[in-house]
């Protein structure tokens, strides 16, 4: 006489840990690739300048974010985006936020956008781009560096 044996279907856990789990992962997953967390103390002013347009090339938008005294910062960057007529400001969003010991802090978001010139501004002349594809120094530096002036 042949047995049958039933294979359990699992179902969904739906207990709350795993709902944790699940939202964190989501979380995750839908967290900004465009938003640059800036500090004045960690990195140096142009390390943001030059993330940012990275980030504008690949999103055609940044979301620069900073807290308490790093907004001068991003205030800077933004700046210096827009002077070079690499980014367009689309959003400015100040708030403040509740700390410890009752302290108010504040916060502030710059969106940039690409500009119309954007593209015309990065793309390097064609001897730059040819020396950063080789690594090397162009010809005329090398015949330079073996005379005496």
């Amino acid at each position: 006489m042949a047995m049958e044996i039933a294979t359990p279907i699992h179902a969904p856990v739906t207990s709350p840990a795993s709902n944790l789990i699940i939202s964190a992962t989501t979380a995750v997953e839908t967290q900004k690739k465009n938003r640059i967390q800036v500090s004045n103390t960690k990195k140096p002013l142009f390390f943001y300048v030059n993330l940012a347009k990275r980030y504008i090339q690949q999103h055609n938008e940044v979301e620069l974010s900073a807290l308490g005294m790093a907004i001068t910062t991003v205030v800077t960057i933004s700046e210096i985006l827009k002077n070079n007529g690499l980014a367009k400001e689309k959003k400015v969003l100040t708030s403040t936020v509740g700390m410890k010991d009752d302290v108010k802090g504040k916060i502030i978001e710059i969106v940039l956008g690409k500009s119309d010139k954007f593209d015309s501004l990065m793309t390097p002349a064609p001897e730059e781009e040819a020396v950063a594809n080789m690594g090397e120094k162009p010809v005329e530096a090398e015949a330079h560096e073996g005379k005496k002036e």
